[in-house]
């Protein structure tokens, strides 16, 4: 533990892990982070309203413990014993994070999520509702982005269901209560109640089921707290997290994930997925930033939220969209911060040269077929080009088909151009892929060598500056960044 602070790690969709570490050092001063598949472990002084801000993470948990991966046997009895010495070893270091986290539950009361009890009848009602949006939008999400468990290949457990599987649901007699002894810390916290929710892939799950590693876990605290489970309404949880990568214990923060946004009414886009394009946006003060197939606004609520400074526009040719966009823009109180008109991305009723940037999530793949609309990529391309200053930047989501043919064209674009850089310049630019960090990512492969309509695209303006593979739940996308180096006629 940080002196002073905490140690934490926050769940992340696959993909965004870098952008979620450049933001914990940024907005949280964060110190010692490690990023692993779908999780980054981090250090901080911050206080709740500061990690509540976090926007590229899933969710938050108090650290503690992170080990190696336990040596998996067929004797289940050694196994368990090694499970519940993440319990019975350090009892002063479990109470110490408990106490940490019941000062957080003092600095932000009942308001906050961060416990569930004492609650009010109304505040059961309230949190209902709550629930029930927060289902619903999930339900309305194009695209999802799946916990991380998920996407490394593990067996998910929700902890709000219960199911046998979700967390020690068979009956916890007290330890202390058959046998007479007392529990080894004896605190103020006897009265404690709590769950244990575990998750476990790879090797282990071939031996133990979730449910009797989190019965071990739960009677070893009854035994070494004094602590009492309650599998409906507890004050705390504890999630056990095994699999072949490491083994990581944890208590949620905050009872709802970070990537739900009070502030969206309707979702669209994973809010996750918009604030780390905005990310790449490069957005200052004062600058204008265009959304020309702005759907529901995610990615400009995003950025409005992030960055208010600068003035956003939004464009779509769906009424419906840009009636569900206002209706969200209205709820996140950004009237006087987002413009919406109804155009087409193909021909936009904006002047050459307007905007600092431009973003957009182009809806290809799964409302169209690819085959019949890839036609009017080059169209969307050269209008972006066009309304983008010198300078700028585009950042553009596309779908795993669909940066295929954006390969393509863009490489013959450049092959058109006589001011383009040589063929070896050419492709170091296009190596140019960094990830958040400044480190090398991969770039795309298999980019179709044929070319559309090339004699009539000119994107030589645009150089690209980044390829970031993400997540999107059941299929991958990718987040594509161009900068625009001269006015785009002059080719």
């Amino acid at each position: 533990m940080a002196a002073g602070g905490g140690r934490y790690f926050c769940t992340a969709g696959r993909g965004l892990e870098p952008f979620l570490a450049r933001e914990v050092r940024e907005r949280l001063g964060a110190t010692e982070v490690d990023c692993v598949l779908g999780k980054v472990f981090f250090s901080t002084e911050a206080v709740p309203g500061e990690l509540r801000r976090l926007k590229s993470g899933e969710r938050l948990f108090l650290l503690l413990k992170k080990r190696a991966p336990l040596v998996v046997s067929q004797n289940k009895g050694k196994l368990l014993h090694e499970i519940k010495s993440l319990v019975t070893e350090e009892p002063k270091y479990w109470l110490d994070i408990v106490s940490i986290w019941r000062n957080f539950h003092g600095h932000e009361g009942k308001k906050d999520e961060i416990s569930q009890e004492n609650r009010s009848p109304l505040k059961r009602k309230s949190e209902e509702e709550t629930n029930t949006a927060a289902k619903r939008q999930k339900t309305e999400q194009e695209r999802e982005t799946v916990p991380e468990e998920c996407q490394a290949g593990e067996r998910c457990v929700v902890p709000e269901r219960k199911s046998d599987q979700d967390c020690c649901k068979t009956s916890l007699e007290d330890p202390s209560k058959s046998s007479g002894e007392k529990p080894t810390v004896n605190n103020e916290q006897l009265s404690f109640s709590f769950r244990v929710s575990c998750r476990c892939s790879g090797a282990i799950a071939k031996i133990l089921p979730s449910q009797e590693i989190g019965r071990a876990v739960g009677i070893a605290l009854m035994k070494q707290c004094g602590w009492r489970a309650d599998l409906r309404d507890p004050d705390l949880e504890i999630f056990v997290h095994l699999n072949d990568i490491h083994t990581v214990v944890g208590i949620p923060l905050f009872r709802l994930p970070l990537a739900n946004r009070e502030y969206i009414k309707t979702a669209g886009l994973r809010s996750t997925i918009a604030w780390a394009m905005a990310s790449l946006a490069e957005i200052s003060a004062g600058a204008f930033v265009l959304d020309p197939m702005c759907g529901l606004g995610t990615i400009l609520l995003e950025a409005a939220k992030e960055w208010p400074e600068a003035c956003y526009w939004g464009a779509d040719i769906s009424d419906s969209q840009l009636e569900g966009a206002d209706a969200n823009i209205r709820t996140a109180g950004l009237m006087d911060k987002i413009e919406l008109l109804k155009a087409s991305v193909k021909v936009l009723p904006l002047p050459s040269e307007s905007f600092d940037a431009v973003i957009s999530d182009i809806p290809f793949g799964k409302k169209f077929k690819i085959t019949k609309d890839i036609q009017l990529l080059p169209d969307i391309l050269q209008e972006m080009e066009r309304v983008l200053r010198v300078g700028g930047t585009i950042v553009l989501l596309l779908s795993q088909d669909l940066h295929k043919h954006m390969e393509g064209i863009t490489k013959c674009a450049e092959n058109d151009s006589p001011n383009a850089a040589s063929e070896d310049a050419s492709e170091t630019a296009a190596a140019k892929a960094l990830n958040v960090d400044g480190n090398s990512s991969s770039l795309v492969n298999g980019a179709e060598e044929s070319c559309l309509s090339s004699q009539e695209m000119r994107f030589g303006s645009l150089v690209p500056d980044g390829v970031y593979g993400v997540s999107l739940g059941k299929t991958d996308a990718f987040i594509y960044k161009y900068r625009k180096i001269s006015t785009a006629g002059n080719q």
